[in-house]
Formats: C-alpha cells, structure tokens, sequence
C-alpha cells in the first residue's frame, strides 16, 4: 500500500489533523459555532466573587459549580451554541473570545451583563 502524505501516515498522537489543531489558529470572531461554558449569576457582588476565584487558580468548572446559578450542565458547560441562538451580548463576547482550555482559560473579565444577569464566558472550541 503506498504511504499516505509524505510522513507515510505515522503522525501519532501529535498530529494528523486532530480537531484541536484545527481550531487553535481559528480567528477570533470566526466561525458560525462556538462551545461555550459560562457562570451566570443574577448579583454583580456574587459574580465578582466567582471572578475572584478564577483569579485565585480555581478550575473554571469548580467555580461555575459553586456559583453559577443557571440549569447548565455541571461546570458551567452550555455545549455548542450557533450564531443567533444566544443573546446579544453573550453572543458577542462568545465569538470576540480565544479558545482555550481548563488549564490556562480565557474569560471575559469584567463579566458580561445581559437580561439573566452576569457571566462569566469561557470558550473552549469554535468551527
């Protein structure tokens, strides 16, 4: 069988077109889906509490765990959410926001106020 690419098919765990890879480089603002986590709570005081602890090194899903104060899966996961489908300001902080992850998450600081209240957005992929 003759190799595939040049590599003849041994990229292993590193490479090989995994998804992650693909939505690293992504620009902010693309994509028409974003996978978002969020902490919601109705008090600015609260939600400044959370923020404080995501300053402090507590994992974004421990914190939204403790302070979220919406029915979101545990830690704060919302899934993949489309364009139009959130409210506007969410909606905007979602697409303006890099991915990132557990171990070193972006977030929008200082929370973003919308009709539920504040939030605390994280995004975690985009396609």
């Amino acid at each position: 069988m003759p190799p595939k690419g040049k590599s003849g098919g041994k990229r292993g765990a590193t490479g090989g077109g995994g998804s992650a890879e693909r939505q690293a480089p992504a620009p902010k603002g693309g994509g028409s889906s974003v996978k978002v986590r969020h902490i919601l709570c109705e008090k600015h005081s609260k939600i400044m509490e959370a923020m404080e602890k995501l300053k402090s090194g507590v994992r974004f899903s421990e914190v939204a765990s403790q302070y979220s104060e919406d029915k979101a899966r545990q830690g704060g996961d919302l899934g993949w959410m489309t364009r139009g489908s959130m409210v506007g300001p969410f909606q905007e902080a979602a697409f303006t926001l890099a991915v990132s992850g557990m171990d070193k998450p972006v977030y929008t600081d200082p929370p973003v106020k919308t009709k539920f209240g504040y939030h605390i957005i994280m995004v975690e992929g985009r396609k």
